[in-house]
């Protein structure tokens, strides 16, 4: 039987207050996490910018766009490790 796989967009935005160095470990280990599990089209870095309105404080954030095919199941795993991991602001991931 055919595996259902989907396109997904997933955009996060990271806390810049932590630090350079951190910003971008925080960044590889999600872009390394979409790869090892799922087929990644694009990857933007859309670097710091401005936040909207505030979150938490913070005015300005770390964005970052993936686009990239993956099984239903991979979204519930992503979006758990996205709420448990330290310096990510706010997230969204939306089927294509």
């Amino acid at each position: 039987m055919e595996k259902i796989t989907n396109n997904y967009e997933t955009i996060f935005v990271v806390d810049t207050s932590i630090g350079e160095e951190a910003v971008a470990g925080v960044v590889e280990k999600f872009k390394t996490m979409i790869a090892k599990s799922c087929s990644v089209e694009s990857v933007d870095e859309w670097g710091k910018r401005r936040l909207a309105y505030p979150i938490e404080d913070r005015t300005e954030g770390y964005y970052t766009l993936v686009n990239f095919t993956a099984e239903p199941d991979f979204i519930k795993e992503l979006d758990r490790v996205y709420n448990i991991t330290d310096g990510i602001l706010r997230t969204i991931t939306i089927k294509k």
